[in-house]
């Protein structure tokens, strides 16, 4: 089990506002949309959606300031659906707010949208991928974008003073490029396994990947490390 805060944050700066964006919200220069996509939406995604959130907030200090928008579907959303409890307990082992959630079905407007797609698995990535929008190059799995990250100096990207959303659309274009180069070492690798009718500690366990998951992806999107 996480101890309180013990998320990839750190510390014990407010996270964002739990809402999500509304949908009309227009994209601009600088403004950068994540978007996390699981099955159902009431387990995988949103725990990555509050986990980054969590730790964006306290790198940056408020996300929507930021111009980074962070929000979450499911290829098969429970519509309306509120997070499973076993989810927003995990999420409050990290520090992070679970209120105010509710499921939403994937659809094309939200890949339309999205400037980065971050999947559980690859199942949802190519179905990302075959809704069309030019969505490959900025869709990955949690797991494989992470991969990919790890091998990005953070010199190469633009300074921070220049933007976030600047320096957001950078890192996947990096990462795109690099995806025929670097390869998982299994296909289980890239994959985030479902929880969804599993006791707690399995719950645990997934939120303990999807935050050791996060932690490169929000360091080199902010330039911030987190606390140790």
């Amino acid at each position: 089990m996480s101890p309180q805060g013990r998320g990839i944050a750190g510390g014990g700066v407010p996270a964002a506002a739990p809402g999500r964006p509304a949908a009309g919200q227009p994209a601009g220069p600088d403004t950068f949309r994540i978007l996390h996509v699981s099955t159902g939406n009431v387990c995988r995604s949103p725990i990555t959606e509050r986990l980054n959130r969590h730790a964006l907030a306290h790198r940056l200090g408020r996300v929507p300031a930021s111009g980074l928008i962070v929000e979450s579907a499911g290829t098969w959303g429970h519509e309306g659906a509120p997070m499973e409890a076993n989810a927003a307990a995990v999420l409050a082992d990290f520090g992070a707010d679970a209120t105010g959630f509710t499921g939403r079905e994937l659809l094309d407007e939200h890949v339309i949208r999205a400037d980065l797609v971050l999947t559980a698995t690859r199942d949802h990535r190519a179905q990302v991928i075959s809704m069309g929008h030019s969505a490959g190059l900025r869709t990955f799995t949690l797991k494989e974008f992470t991969r990919l990250v790890r091998a990005i100096d953070p010199a190469t990207l633009p300074p921070l003073d220049d933007g976030v959303a600047e320096r957001a659309r950078a890192l996947v274009r990096a990462a795109a490029a690099l995806r025929g180069w670097l390869l998982a070492p299994s296909p289980d690798a890239d994959e985030v396994h479902d929880p969804y009718g599993a006791p707690i500690t399995f719950f645990r366990s997934i939120g303990d990947e999807i935050n050791q998951a996060l932690d490169p992806v929000v360091t080199a999107l902010t330039g911030v490390a987190a606390p140790r």
